[in-house]
């Protein structure tokens, strides 16, 4: 990919005067950026899939090699010490020549027990970067995830490079594939199975290359919000789906939900319809200069306002938002910031120091409350679902009688909603890489 390499250099530059900022900032001569390690299964000789540091692959995509060492002080050419064991068992990763590799002096490491010959030797003005702690102190490392630096590594994650910006787009594209492929499985009466198997032949993913695990929901399940159950069997009738399933590119996710009616007209498709037609003027809605909280806040007054155009409330949107009802139809927050992790860091964050931003009060499961800017990313996930439990605590509050609860057991089978795209805030414009590539 063009883009790729000719947005790379711009990328790591920007790293690069990140890190010299932060180090001066925190009194520090470098960071030391740890890949991870295996991480073995309890009484097995097999170890767990390998999920790197997202600050190591902020740098580069090597997001499949455990024991690999970053060295960075914003001025120096980085060092990579890259892990390439002598093994017979495993795939050996070949020695780096992708479009990235000139950008680091690059050391060959055969065993990860040989790592602190290419470390510095004082290490009092290096700092860890890692989850690997103990190695850290066998190590030698006094500055162990400095909160200093990662509060400011966090905040300024948020705003997406170029480089970043082509990652996100190319995951979009795939998970894009992966969606329509499911709602065409679905279509045709597949099991939960069968449509997670058309999302992953379609994305060309392993379930462990997936940013997150798939939720792939028929009929009432649809109101389980991280549903990853996935049966095998048909259902005996065909009413709903909901996917959440992204995509992963060099280290970057995508983040998208549809939801779908098997007849594709009736009550609850228009209730689709009208959730959908809600999620784009907020989507529409993210610009630089408001909170993402204050947009959460629009959001609960939109789903009042379905709630009582369906009559499944019988009071004023107004009055919906006033006694707290929203909540228990739309109970999870807005959405959240979007790039080297399905949930990106920061997003609580008022300043570089980590000063902390609450959410809006009476919403504690929203994941931003960050002031919108450009060059942002985020996801707009909406929803309106119909779940047993938190149905059985609004009917024995005050606010049962209010409930058209015929109503609520008509639309039960069908689960919930959530919809869900991917947007790039630019200064003048909002970019929907989700709709953008013809996913409705």
């Amino acid at each position: 990919m063009d883009k790729l390499s000719t947005t790379y250099a711009a990328h790591i530059a920007t790293l690069q005067s990140r890190t010299k900022d932060v180090l001066a900032r925190e009194g520090l001569d470098g960071l030391i950026i740890h890949s991870g390690q295996a991480k073995r299964q309890f009484l097995d000789d097999m170890d767990y899939p390998f999920k790197v540091n997202p600050q190591f692959k902020a740098w580069l995509p090597v997001i499949d090699n455990p024991h690999c060492w970053l060295v960075v002080n914003g001025v120096d050419k980085p060092k990579l010490i890259f892990y390439r064991p002598v093994d017979f068992w495993h795939k050996v990763p070949d020695e780096p020549s992708d479009f990235w590799a000139e950008y680091f002096d690059i050391s060959l490491l055969k065993s990860p027990e040989q790592v602190e010959q290419l470390l510095p030797y004082d290490k009092e003005k290096f700092a860890y970067i890692g989850e690997y702690i103990e190695v850290a102190k066998a190590l030698g490392f006094s500055a162990i995830n400095p909160e200093g630096v990662l509060n400011y590594l966090h905040y300024h994650r948020a705003y997406k490079t170029d480089y970043e910006l082509v990652c996100l787009r190319e995951a979009n594209r795939l998970a894009v594939l992966g969606h329509k492929a499911a709602r065409d499985a679905f279509y045709a009466g597949g099991s939960e199975y069968d449509i997670q198997h058309a999302y992953l032949v379609a994305t060309q993913h392993t379930e462990n290359q997936m940013p997150y695990g798939n939720i792939v929901a028929l009929n009432k399940n649809c109101a389980i919000l991280h549903y990853t159950h996935l049966d095998i069997a048909k259902p005996d009738q065909h009413l709903s789906f909901l996917i959440d399933a992204g995509a992963n590119f060099n280290g970057y996710a995508a983040d998208i939900t549809r939801t779908y009616d098997f007849k594709q007209q009736g009550p609850f498709a228009e209730l689709v319809s009208t959730m959908n037609a809600h999620q784009q003027a907020l989507c529409e809605g993210l610009k630089p200069g408001i909170k993402y909280g204050e947009l959460h806040l629009d959001c609960h007054q939109r789903v009042a306002q379905v709630l009582s155009e369906f009559k499944i409330v019988n009071l004023s949107p107004e009055a919906i938002i006033e006694k707290g009802i929203s909540s228990t139809f739309f109970p999870h927050g807005l959405g959240h910031h979007l790039g080297l992790q399905v949930h990106d860091m920061g997003g609580f964050m008022a300043d570089e120091r980590g000063t902390h931003q609450a959410p809006p009060e009476g919403h504690p499961f929203l994941r931003c409350t960050r002031l919108i800017e450009a060059n942002q990313v985020f996801t707009i996930e909406p929803g309106l679902y119909f779940i047993d439990s938190l149905l059985a605590d609004l009917a024995q509050t005050d606010n049962n009688q209010y409930i058209n609860w015929q109503t609520v057991e008509a639309f039960k089978p069908f689960g919930g909603i959530r919809i869900e795209d991917n947007v790039i805030v630019h200064q003048d414009r909002n970019e929907n890489m989700t709709r953008d590539l013809g996913l409705a």
